[in-house]
């Protein structure tokens, strides 16, 4: 390492030490630890241009060990993104681009949320194979406008979470060469030595994932890293893991090595002395010797130089293939083909079926006329109807294929679907039955915290899948989902709602959706009551009014309930009860209406409001109101044919009956 090399690690290692200090939070012993890879990564193999981030074909960046945010904030600075010295100096601070967490959307060059541990990592499996299906696509002899490597940092707790043990084996299973993860051995976590919870060898781990695993003994060793990093880029069959020994909080006189550099302010005193150790130019804080930045800098003319080379050969791309190269570029955008829905089935003339059957019928239509949608199932294909009929299978010998097989890895399946839509060009979609949502729920939380297009297609929606019993009967699971920001709802009642919920999914650009799908046949509305599905672009909307005058009753009802509800209703009617029922397919979109409209919907003061929906009740007094009253299912199924279990744990038309009946 040359004089000018340790003064620019030396740099970002004070640039770390000095912002946590100034924050009093944060983590600053992993950015010192890694300011040598940081440094390496970013000026000798990293392809990127610091003036535009967004450059399609760049590298993708993950610090999946998010607690280390200022190795990126610093990293970012310094190379000459759009991050200022006092951006730095506000870490932490409210409305800052510097979180204490790196954060989407927040921080020019972040290509995805993390800190909650595993998921970066998992992030970067999809982003790799996004790189690799569009480069399928479009790549021609001669003419390679797609061809981008995707690099990961990641922590010993990276690879303790569950999660990075699905991403990594379905990345070796894969071979996704253009994929490495950088493993910081620093043996250190919160509590103290990492012999405390682990003892795993992480090298015949990964190597029975099928990846290559290389070894840098020394976390300073600057030669030493960059050949790794070229060794890595060189393995086109394997994904690499670099298995990085480092010391955390390098150079600090009285903390370096040890727990208490991990995640608290090394202390005035201790930074004075670190600076004195690095024989660093300055104790002021903050300080950045000019002819290290001037170094850095160099950064961004070699990516600006890099991404005008790749402008040139997409101009030759488009000459010769001027519809590819508008192709690529719509998809890039995340616009869908002009007219795509035209051809989708409306579906009202379907007479009964479930709403799983529909879905996969839209589905594939769907896919017929937009090709970047691919996606699967983890394992559950011909029960989710999640596979596209002639797309192929997504694998390493048919990397253009669209059909992904997940495997029983619910959790990756939701993280690597955030770094296929972070990477863009593609339209993710996955499925798996509604009770294992629970298995990738923090990846759906970070989804709908980024605001990712990611389409959830959750079917056996509820007790009417049966006889399986209460392990797979979701209860709880519809109604703690809607308590995630941001992630659409979408539980149709029949085929023709259903068409209209696909429609309403791949519209939505700035947030999840999932789709929660009976296994069971239901009726058509549109048959049975002539209503219009559209409806349920509206979160909830009138199928049924009372029948002479304002109603006295009002059914509140989601997904096959409304049937229920619509039984229900003819029995009251029959008493002289007037009653409405209301298909509620979407909390998400009918908390967006206008107060007017929700108001129309659910009735006059004087009616009585009584939910209906085969799981907890807990929540719908928002909407059924002081008055009001839920019929549901206030604690786990069991296992008999679905019309029993219906009928036993009173979600049927007779409960509704008398509820409404208790509240009049």
């Amino acid at each position: 390492m040359n004089d000018l090399d340790r003064l620019c690690i030396d740099a970002l290692r004070v640039l770390s030490m000095d912002a946590v200090q100034q924050a009093n939070s944060g983590h600053p012993g992993t950015p010192m630890a890694l300011a040598p890879l940081g440094y390496v990564t970013w000026t000798r193999h990293l392809k990127h241009n610091p003036a535009n981030p967004k450059w399609p074909d760049r590298d993708r960046f993950v610090l999946s060990v998010g607690h280390a945010s200022m190795l990126i904030y610093g990293l970012l600075h310094l190379t000459g993104y759009e991050l200022t010295l006092e951006d730095i100096r506000n870490f932490r601070q409210w409305g800052s681009p510097t979180p204490g967490h790196p954060e989407l959307g927040h921080t020019p060059g972040v290509e995805t949320t993390t800190g909650p541990l595993g998921q970066g990592v998992a992030n970067s499996v999809g982003m790799a194979m996004a790189e690799r299906w569009l480069a399928t696509r479009f790549n021609r002899p001669g003419h390679e406008i797609v061809n981008h490597h995707t690099i990961a940092f990641c922590s010993d707790g990276d690879l303790m979470e569950g999660v990075s043990h699905e991403a990594a084996e379905m990345a070796g299973h894969q071979r996704l060469g253009k994929l490495t993860w950088v493993f910081d051995d620093n043996r250190i976590t919160i509590e103290g030595s990492t012999d405390l919870a682990t003892s795993v060898d992480q090298t015949r781990r990964f190597e029975a994932y099928g990846w290559q695993v290389l070894h840098v003994e020394d976390g300073n060793d600057v030669e030493a890293l960059d050949r790794a990093l070229r060794e890595a880029k060189a393995e086109t069959d394997r994904p690499t893991l670099v298995i990085l020994k480092t010391v955390i909080a390098w150079g600090a006189p009285n903390k370096a090595g040890t727990a208490a550099s991990h995640g608290a302010p090394l202390g005035a005193d201790e930074i004075r002395l670190t600076k004195e150790a690095y024989g660093y130019p300055s104790q002021d804080p903050f300080f950045v010797p000019p002819e290290a930045l001037e170094e850095w800098r160099r950064t961004a003319e070699r990516g600006a130089a890099e991404e005008a080379e790749w402008q040139s050969r997409f101009e030759a791309y488009r000459a010769a293939f001027p519809d590819d190269a508008a192709e690529y570029l719509r998809m890039m955008s995340g616009e869908l083909p002009a007219g795509w829905d035209a051809q989708l089935p409306d579906l009202r003339d379907v007479e009964k079926d479930a709403t799983r059957n529909s879905s996969g019928k839209v589905l594939n239509a769907v896919a017929r006329v937009v090709p970047e949608f691919i996606g699967g199932s983890a394992d559950l294909g011909g029960s989710n109807k999640t596979d596209i009929d002639g797309g192929g299978d997504h694998l390493a010998e048919n990397p253009g294929g669209r059909v992904i097989h997940f495997g029983i890895r619910e959790h990756a399946m939701g993280a690597v679907m955030n770094g296929m839509a972070l990477h863009g060009g593609v339209r993710p979609f996955g499925g798996t039955f509604l009770i294992f949502s629970d298995y990738m729920r923090p990846a759906v939380r970070l989804a709908g915290l980024m605001e990712l297009p990611v389409v959830y297609v959750w079917t056996h929606d509820s007790i009417g899948l049966g006889e399986d019993g209460p392990t797979h009967q979701p209860v709880e699971q519809l109604m703690s989902l809607r308590l995630i920001p941001g992630l659409m709802d979408l539980r149709p009642a029949d085929p023709a709602e259903t068409a209209v919920a696909w429609k309403v999914a791949l519209e939505r650009t700035d947030g999840p959706t999932f789709l929660a799908l009976t296994r069971q046949g239901v009726p058509n509305l549109s048959r049975r009551n002539g209503n219009n599905p559209e409806g349920l672009r509206r979160g909830a909307y009138v199928v049924a009014e009372a029948s002479d005058g304002p109603p006295s009753a009002v059914l509140l009802a989601s997904g096959s309930e409304v049937h229920t509800a619509l039984e229900a209703r003819s029995v009251l009617e029959g008493e002289g009860i007037g009653t409405r029922v209301v298909s509620f397919p979407s909390w998400h979109l009918f908390q967006r209406q206008d107060p007017g409209y929700r108001a129309e919907v659910l009735g006059p003061a004087s009616a009585v409001r009584v939910s209906l929906e085969a799981g907890v009740t807990t929540g719908w007094e928002r909407w059924v109101g002081p008055r009001g009253g839920s019929v549901g299912i206030d604690r786990f199924g069991a296992s008999a044919p679905a019309e029993v279990l219906f009928e036993r744990l009173g979600v049927s038309p007779s409960a509704a009956v008398a509820r409404v009946r208790s509240l009049l």
